[in-house]
């Protein structure tokens, strides 16, 4: 009667046709929740903007512009929420994602990316409400929306350009 009750459990072989099949439900499973949480955040991006910039954002950026990304995990764990950008012309984009704390709970955070004069990095800039992103563009607009390079402190996050090499010319193959 045991056996009835507590049948016996073999493992599958890892290269059975049931491993096989095990793996592709697993995998569609995580494109599954992947989709989810760009859909997710493409819309929490939406009421956002239609929330809390309705006189700017709202009027400009349409609920289609947003392309959502899944969130960034490592070992398993999220390193980054999901988020959503939209694409606003001249280099600009709009990032919006949730900051998630115990404390707090779940707040969004939208990040206007900015291209910089140097033409070699972007400056992201958080934008708290539709009054500060107002401030910003019009600092913008004499520099076509550009964010003004500072050489001393610069914010851009700008790539550096690789020193020259000293010496002769080298052989593409050689590493020493």
């Amino acid at each position: 009667m045991a056996d009835t009750l507590h049948p016996t459990v073999s493992p599958y072989d890892s290269d059975s046709p049931l491993a096989h099949l095990m793996e592709i439900a697993a995998a569609a499973d995580d494109e599954a929740a992947e989709q989810e949480e760009r859909d997710a955040a493409e819309t929490s991006a939406v009421h956002l903007v239609y929330r809390a910039y309705t006189y700017s954002l709202a009027q400009a950026v349409d609920s289609e512009a947003w392309q959502g990304y899944p969130a960034v995990r490592e070992h398993r764990m999220r390193r980054f929420e999901a988020s959503a950008v939209a694409f606003l012309g001249g280099g600009l984009w709009l990032h919006h994602t949730l900051h998630i704390s115990e404390a707090d709970g779940a707040s969004d955070v939208l990040t206007l990316i900015v291209p910089c004069t140097c033409e070699r990095g972007y400056t992201d800039i958080t934008v708290d409400t539709e009054e500060v992103l107002i401030e910003i563009l019009a600092e913008l607009r004499p520099t076509y929306g550009r964010s003004l390079h500072d050489d001393r402190a610069p914010d851009c996050h700008s790539v550096q350009a690789v020193p020259a090499l000293t010496g002769g010319p080298r052989d593409a193959r050689s590493i020493g």
